[in-house]
Parts: C-alpha cells; structure tokens; sequence
C-alpha cells in the first residue's frame, strides 16, 4: 500500500523534448524550478493523483542481459544516494526519453522530473523520484482588460486534471529494481514508456502471483473446463477458484485443487496444461505464495458469471451464494426439440 498525502516535492526540474525522427530536439533548463506554495500545492495534486487510486501493479527496472545495463536503473541510484545531483541527472533522463522518441506518433511535450520525501510503501516512509510528460496541449481562453473592452486571447496550455504519462520509483527494494507505479493515459504508444524508456516489467510480489494465477485459472476454464463440461461448470470453477483464494491467506496447490476440481479426471488435465502455459504466465515453479486480497478482488470483478444462450436468454450466477447454481440448475437435453435446456427450480419470484 502507498500513502502520498504527506509527500513532499524537494525539488522539481523541467526540460522540453520533441520527437527525434522529426528533428523536433531538446531543451534544458540550466536550474531547477523554484515553485511557491500555491504552485506546489497544484503540481502535486496535478502529479500525484493518479497514483493515489491506482490499482498496485507495481513494475520493477530490468533487462534482458543484466539490470546493470538499465539506464534508468543506475541514474535513481545515484540520485538516490545523493539527492543533490537531482537536477543534473534529471537532464540525462530527459536525454534518454528524447532517445525513444523515434516513432512518428509520439508527441514531444514537457517533461518534469522531481524528488519526493515522505512517501509511504508498505508502512515505511521512503524518498521517491517521479518522471512526468505531459504531451497534449488544451485550448483556453486569457482575457485582457483594455479601456473600453475585454480582449479575448486563444491559448494552449497543459490540463492540470489529467496526467499524460507518469511513473514513481520508490527507493525500496533496490536490489530487485525497486518498486515502481506508471500511468500512461495515452495508449498508442505503452511500449516507447514502458519497455523503451523505463525498461521495466511486473514486480514478483503477492499481487502479482495472485493476479497470474488467478489469470492462468481463467485460461484453463475456459480451454478446458468448458470443452469437457459446460459453461455453467466453467463458471462454478472460477467461482470456487475465487472462493478459495478469497478465504485463504496463503496458496497451496495441492488444497487448491481438492477444493476446486470437483471432477477428479481434470486433476491431471490442470497438472498438464500448467505444465505446457504455465511459462507465459510466469509461474512454472508456483505452487505457494502469500495471498494479495485486493488481487483477488478485482479479479472477482473482472470475471464473467452470466451463461449466454443462443435463445437470447441470460443466466446470471450469483458468486456471493455459488452453492444456489449447484442445488437449483440442472442441464439436460430435448429429443423432440433437439435442443439443450437448462431447468431452474425456486420458490417465487423475487422483486
């Protein structure tokens, strides 16, 4: 967990870069900006929010050969072991993102780069370093009062509501790359940010174990489940998958599939295809981990409950009472409509 409320912004630089294959270039700023109170207030509000709700996929600083070989990875480390180079280093970092600025979509804009102290993770206040862009500039009207009238001026500027592209790195857990949130508001381009700039992928936490598992178990339901079953039992797995790392505080692969593969010939199919996917999710060797909560509740959000019927007719289970789907659906067949139906038992109608 994360708490900005009380992050403060120690210093704060800004530099303009264009796009590189269009010749666009550079601009340093010689110092670092002194912001007012007023300003600070704006900025981090205007820097901050999106992080504060975020859902905490955290990223981690990598590369294929060795994270020494990360640009990004090295310049936080020495800022972090010596703040003061900050506004320096701050011009390497926009150096490096004007580097990937080649492909023709990307939008050159500002880029601010700032030192935070007081950031809480996981219950320990760090310092952090956040590396902002804003790209799309807003039209709005400046009025000028003049003798005997007011004059209306067309400007752009940047929209203080949204956040363009964004990432904090926390100086925590260095030896693993640190931990690091991004936001990226604009989509066409996730991999000049991402990959090609901050060289990152997902940091191996219990969120991220969580949330692949879950992933993988929606795959199997889906590939195999429903082929040898029904898509009513498609959805029961999930739903007794979710059960089961809903009350759980830690995983366990051999109580997870007692629990959840009501039938035992899936047991070897689940064994085969974790075997055969289990690389793409990166999880080949996981068989226990600790739990993340808000994992498992946003994969419960995400997946679908509702049987659809070529008939036009939706059948919605109820995750919160699963066993209601297992005592009061039955699935047969019609040999004189040649046709699937599915028989439901109640008492009354509710409103």
């Amino acid at each position: 967990m994360i708490n900005l409320y009380s992050t403060q912004i120690e210093s704060f630089s800004v530099h303009k870069i264009g796009n590189k294959s269009k010749n666009e270039g550079i601009s340093f700023s010689e110092l670092p900006n002194n912001l007012n109170d007023e300003l600070t207030a704006l900025l981090k509000e205007f820097l901050l929010k999106p992080f504060r709700d975020k859902e905490e996929n955290y990223y981690q600083f990598t590369h294929d050969i060795d994270i020494e070989f990360n640009l990004l990875y090295n310049v936080v480390g020495q800022i972090f072991d010596n703040p003061s180079l900050v506004h320096d280093k701050s011009k390497e970092i926009a150096r490096h993102l004007f580097e990937q600025s080649m492909h023709p979509h990307i939008k050159g804009g500002e880029v601010y780069v700032t030192y935070l102290e007081n950031v809480l993770i996981d219950n320990e206040k760090v310092s952090a370093i956040g590396i902002f862009k804003s790209e799309l500039k807003h039209d709005f009207l400046q009025f000028r009062k003049k003798e005997s009238s007011i004059e209306l001026l067309l400007q752009q500027g940047v929209n203080l509501n949204k956040l363009d592209k964004g990432c904090l790195i926390f100086n925590y857990e260095s030896d693993k790359g640190y931990k690091i949130l991004s936001v990226d508001s604009n989509r066409y381009d996730t991999k000049y940010w991402l990959e090609h700039f901050l060289g990152v992928d997902l940091f191996e936490d219990e969120n991220f174990y969580t949330k692949k598992y879950l992933k993988f178990c929606q795959e199997f339901a889906k590939e195999v489940v429903l082929p040898a079953e029904d898509k009513k039992e498609e959805v029961m797995f999930m739903n007794r998958a979710v059960n089961h790392f809903a009350k759980n505080d830690e995983f366990e692969e051999s109580a997870f599939l007692n629990e959840v593969i009501d039938n035992p010939d899936l047991v070897p199919e689940f064994k085969h295809y974790k075997a055969e996917k289990a690389p793409s999710y990166s999880i080949e060797d996981l068989t226990t981990f600790p739990i993340a909560d808000k994992a498992v509740s946003d994969a419960r959000k995400k997946i679908k409950n509702k049987i659809n019927l070529d008939t036009n007719i939706e059948i919605k289970m109820d995750f919160i009472n699963p066993d209601s789907a297992e005592r009061f659906i039955e699935k047969g067949w019609d040999e004189e409509k040649q046709m699937y139906y599915y028989l439901v038992y109640f008492n009354k109608e509710v409103k």
